[in-house]
């Protein structure tokens, strides 16, 4: 038997606490010629309106990152999945606010500034959300719409 669907109010609830307490995502970019998907999971940082996450500078990832400026990302397993499409800003590590790389660091355990391959961050500015549990949270699974929340 399956919970009863939550209303849009607490899945988005739910969502704001994955990404605030989650520290991976499987993320999913294309390459431009081809349309070759390509899915990693990455570590992130959320702050609230953007995700922050790091990989190395000539990775596939990389590159189709800062070529289409166009990502998705599934957080969490797939019976409580939020599901975002985003678009892309590249950051240099000389980019970063003072204190995003620590944060970055103390919430996924790793710090990219610290390795000897150079990696790039990307800032995800999320455009569509939709968070879901069982079929029954299917209909009213899109949270964020355009870039704004569709559920107060």
């Amino acid at each position: 038997m399956h919970p009863p669907a939550r209303a849009p109010q607490q899945r988005k609830q739910d969502a704001l606490d994955r990404l605030e307490r989650d520290v991976d995502a499987w993320v999913a970019t294309a390459d431009p010629g081809s349309g070759t998907p390509y899915l990693v999971p990455l570590s992130f940082l959320w702050d609230g309106a953007t995700l922050l996450v790091a990989t190395p500078a000539a990775s596939p990832t990389s590159r189709n990152l800062r070529a289409t400026g166009k990502v998705r990302l599934g957080i969490g397993p797939t019976r409580d999945l939020v599901l975002i499409e985003g678009t892309v800003t590249a950051l240099a590590v000389g980019d970063l606010p003072d204190g995003v790389g620590d944060a970055f660091a103390a919430k996924t355990g790793f710090d990219p500034r610290r390795l000897s391959d150079p990696y790039a961050y990307f800032r995800i500015h999320p455009r569509r959300l939709q968070a879901w549990r069982e079929a029954n949270e299917l209909e009213d699974r899109e949270l964020m719409r355009g870039g704004r929340w569709v559920v107060p």
